[in-house]
């Protein structure tokens, strides 16, 4: 995946779509809470996400039917090591020291995340 970020009002419009998998217009905008924003808006959010390549369509007569062009999971993925990169010098150990030391998790929580950690061992 190309390393382009989206706005906090793209990525709210992803989320959007990535519930759906397929949406018209009406849809999108249906999905938002009131105040509803303009349909221009979301008219150039998509038309941004399309240059960026995160969003595609299929014309049906004249109504568009947008759907994600970039999963989730990935772009979470890219995301993390994008910021362990900036955060903590491209070092995953060092960003979990940080995770585990402020994120306030309970004993359960810890033991889970070492459950985790065994597994992954266990599987290499």
């Amino acid at each position: 995946m190309k390393e382009i970020k989206l706005t906090d009002s793209e990525k709210d419009l992803m989320e959007i779509l990535w519930e759906k998998e397929k949406v018209f217009m009406k849809d999108i905008l249906e999905s938002y809470p009131d105040p509803k924003p303009a349909t221009t808006t979301i008219a150039t959010l998509l038309k941004r996400m399309q240059n960026k390549d995160f969003v595609g369509y299929t014309l049906y007569g004249n109504s568009r039917e947008y759907y994600p062009k970039v999963a989730k999971g990935e772009y979470f993925k890219e995301e993390m090591s994008s910021m362990i990169d900036r955060f903590f010098n491209n070092s995953v150990t060092q960003f979990a020291s940080f995770f585990t030391s402020n994120a306030k998790l309970s004993q359960e929580e810890l033991k889970e995340l070492r459950e985790i950690i065994d597994k992954q061992i266990d599987e290499k």
